[in-house]
């Protein structure tokens, strides 16, 4: 449950630093992912899945 909460910590960190520093550029990714079609959408949330799911089986074995 620590690590649970160690990687949502994490997480809310990198999405502050993107709206917190770079308000112009998250506006634009919020904008082009609105406007992208579904299966780009989809294949890209899938690669984005494997890899962390890669990153975290490396990473804890």
């Amino acid at each position: 449950m620590n690590d649970l909460i160690t990687a949502i910590g994490l997480l809310l960190v990198l999405e502050g630093l993107l709206y917190g520093g770079f308000p112009h550029f998250a506006r634009r990714m919020a904008r082009d992912v609105s406007e992208a079609p579904e299966n780009y959408l989809r294949t890209a949330g899938m690669i984005a899945l494997v890899l962390g799911v890669g990153v975290v089986w490396l990473v804890r074995g």
